[in-house]
């Protein structure tokens, strides 16, 4: 083990209690900022197709695109101020929505988006104040202020470079209209058709807005991730950030209470404080469980059953109950019919001077690969081997998570916003000929995805189906129907 340089660590140290300083991330990588395209459909001489880096809140538009005029206020260019009425940038009936072009600078990036939502904007493009690489806008540190908002911001924003944000501002400040399109749809990659996701994630429940927020979407959106598990649309992989304790420390009080197998994989302090209720090391433990978990699991063709586990424990074994520990964990794996035994020996020694084969590969996961980047800020959401931007929402993420199915090989999940539950073979059927019977078809790419899933039905299956569905349709006629 060994110092290393150029890990963007951002707030991810701070979000989760490392006050002490002492700790050190496990590799040298790189961060790599998630873009979308924006395309100026005018004016002419600025048409054309332009990167820009997506907000890590609010919720981006993945699998979509989203055109609008860009207005630049005559006041409050920063949008630091809450701006004088509600409405002032909410687009008239059947005109484009206004996308609100701000400067960077002076105050937060969620504070410029939360008061421009409020003013009406439908996104905002924040134009950077320096000549630099693209950066991710990124959640602060959250305070009693900040909490208020953040969650409730629900509009798409996105970094644009200072030369290009400048000729907008000109355009704009010239009477010319200007129209832009921001486009998700090659956001995340979309091969086949399944997604493959992996959520970086911790068991502290005690670091605030951070935990709580993470805590609810876990229980939130678990029913979905269940389902589109069990049907074979995706495939899950929990992971776990941990951080080593250098050499010269090893020996110290911190790193003994905060770290396991000598130093080698650590968490900070949950309370921030070395003297009071629980250590790092406690933590280190439990997501070294999760992880068993999850593994023991998978290994029995139930990968699901970590977000029941995770969930549960939440529930049952918080630490301000003083609830934490393995006892707690027993119950809530002997409840779900897991192996405690094969999960304590996945667990193996905490004690021992060596390396636990899963926490290492845990580190080396870390570190990005191809277009991926370093994992650095918790949570982190990973889809097809790219990083998630945005708010930590049920409907947000499904969508992420559904722009990663090949054309017209979407789950069903995705056609509901994940509210209704993925379908059987059969009940597809009897949706399909359903929708055929009443000529309520909406697409063919629709038809297409129900199709897919009734393949597998022998014909006699479908005429039966298809004769039944006519006949309750029938009957049903006459019914009603960085943060700155």
């Amino acid at each position: 083990m060994g110092p290393s340089v150029g890990f963007r660590l951002g707030f991810v140290l701070v979000a989760w209690g490392l006050v002490s300083g002492i700790w050190a991330p496990p590799v040298a990588g790189r961060f790599v900022v998630e873009k979308n395209s924006l395309m100026v459909i005018s004016p002419s001489e600025l048409k054309g197709k332009h990167d820009s880096a997506i907000g890590n809140f609010g919720i981006p538009q993945y699998g979509g695109s989203m055109a609008g005029a860009v207005v630049y206020p005559k006041e409050n260019a920063a949008a630091c101020d809450e701006f004088s009425r509600p409405d002032l940038f909410r687009s008239k009936v059947g005109a484009l929505p206004n996308f609100l072009l701000i400067d960077r600078g002076d105050c937060l990036f969620t504070k410029k988006v939360w008061n421009a939502q409020n003013a009406g904007a439908s996104a905002v493009l924040v134009v950077d104040d320096k000549d630099e690489p693209l950066i991710t806008m990124d959640l602060p540190l959250e305070d009693d202020e900040s909490a208020k908002y953040i969650q409730n911001i629900t509009i798409p924003s996105a970094l644009i470079d200072k030369r290009f944000g400048e000729q907008l501002k000109k355009a704009v400040r010239s009477g010319e209209m200007v129209n832009v399109n921001l486009d998700w749809r090659e956001a995340v990659p979309h091969p086949d058709e399944r997604v493959e996701y992996e959520l970086w994630t911790n068991s502290n429940d005690e670091c605030g807005a951070k935990c709580d927020m993470l805590m609810n979407f876990l229980k939130e959106f678990k029913g979905v991730a269940q389902l589109l598990e069990k049907g074979g649309y995706s495939q899950f992989t929990p992971h776990y950030i941990t951080w080593y304790c250098p050499q010269a420390f090893i020996i110290s009080k911190q790193c003994k209470s905060q770290c396991i197998n000598k130093g080698r994989y650590c968490a900070p302090d949950p309370e921030q404080d070395f003297s009071i209720g629980y250590d790092g090391k406690d933590v280190v433990i439990e997501n070294l469980r999760q992880l068993c978990v999850f593994r023991v699991a998978n290994e029995s063709k139930r990968p699901w059953v970590w977000w029941d586990y995770v969930t549960d424990f939440h529930i049952r074994c918080p630490m301000n109950e003083k609830k934490y520990n393995k006892e707690c964990a027993d119950t809530v794996m002997e409840s779900l019919g897991l192996d405690i035994k094969k999960v304590e020996q996945c667990m193996g020694d905490p004690n021992a001077d060596s390396d636990n084969p899963l926490l290492k590969m845990e580190q080396d996961a870390q570190v990005g690969t191809g277009s991926r980047g370093d994992v650095t800020i918790l949570p982190t959401l990973i889809v097809n081997n790219r990083q998630y931007r945005g708010k930590f929402e049920k409907k947000a993420v499904l969508k992420a998570i559904c722009a990663g199915f090949e054309e017209t090989t979407e789950p069903p999940a995705c056609l509901s916003d994940g509210e209704v539950q993925i379908l059987s073979v059969a009940e597809s059927a009897s949706a399909l000929y359903s929708m055929v019977c009443s000529l309520r078809v909406m697409d063919i790419a629709t038809v297409k995805v129900y199709s897919i899933r009734i393949r597998q039905l022998t014909q006699e299956e479908l005429m039966l189906r298809r004769r039944k569905s006519c006949q309750d349709i029938g009957r049903r006629a006459g019914d009603p129907v960085d943060n700155r």
